[in-house]
C-alpha cells in the first residue's frame, strides 16, 4: 500500500469516519482530518516501540492474538453500527493507546485538536476506534506475508507507506516534542503546508471528499 492513509478512501475508512462522527458529533470533514495525523502518528509509535527486541516482540505477541487477526475488518458494520459502537472496541482502543503511546498520549490528542479543531475528548474517542482497525490491518498483512518477529518492524513501515518528510516529521513532532508550546504551530506548519488557511488540510486528504 501507498500509505495508511490509504484506508481513508476504502469502505473500511468510510464506516470509520462515519462511525466515529456520529460518535462524537463531528463534521466528517473533521473526523477525517483528526484521522489523517492519528494513523501515521500511532504507527509511527508502534514502530519506534518495535526498534527494540522487547517491543517487537510485545507486538508480535499481539497481533498473533486471534482479535487482531484481520476478521475486525469485516465486521466493522456490526460494531460501528446503530446506536452505540460496540463497547468491546473501545476497551480494546483504549488498551491499545495506553500500550503504543504510554505518557505521551494526552499530548498527541492535545497535539492533534489544536491542529484540527476538534475537542481533544473527541479526538479521544476517534482514535480510540482507529486503534482496534490498525491492529487488524496489520494482523491481516502479516499473516497474508507471514511475517515473524524479526520482520515486525519491516511489516511497520509497508503499512505506514512511503510517507514523506513531512509525515515523518508530524510523527516526530507529536511522540517526541517537549511541550513547550510550539509544536502546535509546528504541527499547523507541516499539515497545512505551511499555510494554516482552512483548505490546506483538504489537500492532504486528496481530496476525500471531492472538494
Amino acid at each position: 500500500m501507498a500509505s495508511i492513509l490509504d484506508i481513508l478512501n476504502t469502505d473500511v475508512g468510510k464506516q470509520l469516519i462515519n462511525a466515529a462522527s456520529s460518535k462524537t458529533g463531528e463534521s466528517s470533514d473533521k473526523t477525517a482530518t483528526v484521522l489523517s495525523m492519528a494513523l501515521p502518528v500511532i504507527l509511527g509509535a508502534m514502530k519506534k516501540n518495535a526498534a527494540t527486541p522487547e517491543g517487537a516482540k510485545s507486538l508480535n505477541n499481539a497481533l498473533e492474538n486471534s482479535k487482531h487477526d484481520g476478521s475486525i475488518l469485516n465486521q466493522l458494520g456490526d460494531l460501528l453500527g446503530g446506536q452505540q459502537v460496540d463497547s468491546s472496541l473501545m476497551n480494546d482502543g483504549a488498551g491499545i493507546l495506553s500500550h503504543v503511546l504510554g505518557g505521551k498520549q494526552q499530548q498527541v490528542e492535545q497535539g492533534i485538536s489544536k491542529v484540527s479543531g476538534v475537542d481533544s475528548n473527541a479526538v479521544a474517542k476517534i482514535i480510540q476506534m482507529a486503534a482496534p482497525i490498525i491492529m487488524g490491518i496489520l494482523g491481516s498483512q502479516k499473516r497474508k506475508d507471514n511475517v515473524g518477529e524479526n520482520n515486525i518492524g519491516d511489516l511497520l513501515g509497508s503499512v505506514l507507506g512511503k510517507n514523506n518528510n513531512h509525515d515523518q516529521s508530524l510523527i516526530t513532532t507529536l511522540l517526541d516534542a517537549d511541550g513547550d508550546g510550539s509544536v502546535v504551530d509546528d504541527i499547523a506548519g507541516m499539515v497545512l503546508g505551511g499555510s494554516k488557511k482552512k483548505g490546506g488540510i483538504g489537500g492532504m486528504l486528496g481530496g476525500l471528499f471531492g472538494k
